[in-house]
């Protein structure tokens, strides 16, 4: 069941840009509350402390209380600062919890991969999270997904997950999520040993032609 964090905000009278940027120097940050019911927005505010509290909470529902009632929320977005990486604004959606949502769930690759243990493969992960549905307290916080069984060119897609009952893939079901291959520089190696076989094979039939021209040539000397 997905854990829920009480996010503490409160609302925010001022949109303009001089209010927020003042409202970032004094440690709040500015955000938006979306209405999966309505075209109802708030704004809102936070503090860093309290969104760095929720984060390490690795909750996936958020009660917060804005204009007046309690609801249940979820990370919409997130905007990050370009240099300090820190957050500039975040969009929290309002949901129903008993009506599925569609969300990102990051993966988590498990176990040890036959290809890489015993081939000398090497590991390309494509996909660092996939979309589901599910209700909002069915959330995960991460999709396991075991490589145990990969062996060099084997490959995993989205729709070879195993997912739990409650979870319904919504990525494309051919997404490439993981592959083993082999190293490139094998891969390139092997490339300029068939470039050389096909330029000996290309000398060897320049000689012979040579070969058959000089023959022909003293064929005609002696004649």
């Amino acid at each position: 069941m997905a854990k829920e964090y009480k996010l503490e905000v409160q609302k925010r009278e001022s949109s303009r840009k001089s209010d927020l940027k003042k409202y970032r120097k004094e440690g709040m940050i500015p955000g938006v509350y979306y209405s999966y019911d309505s075209k109802e927005s708030i704004g809102f505010l936070v503090s860093q402390s309290e969104i760095n509290n929720a984060m390490k909470s690795e909750a996936n529902i958020f009660a917060i209380n804005v204009g007046g009632n309690n609801r249940n929320v979820l990370f919409k977005s997130v905007q990050y600062h370009p240099v300090s990486e820190e957050i500039i604004h975040m969009d929290l959606y309002g949901v129903n919890m008993k009506k599925r949502v569609t969300v990102k769930v990051g993966i988590e690759l498990t176990g040890d991969s036959v290809g890489i243990k015993e081939q000398g493969g090497v590991l390309n992960q494509t996909a660092q999270e996939i979309e589901v549905t599910c209700l909002p307290s069915a959330i995960p916080n991460v999709i396991e997904v075991d490589i145990t069984d990969l062996s060099v060119g084997d490959t995993l897609s989205a729709n070879e997950i195993k997912l739990d009952e409650s979870l319904e893939l919504y990525s494309a079901a051919d997404m490439l999520i993981v592959s083993v291959t082999l190293p490139t520089k094998e891969v390139e190696a092997s490339s300029e040993e068939v470039e050389a076989d096909s330029e000996g094979e290309g000398a060897s039939e320049v000689a012979s032609q040579d070969s058959s021209e000089n023959k022909e040539t003293e064929s005609g000397s002696e004649a």
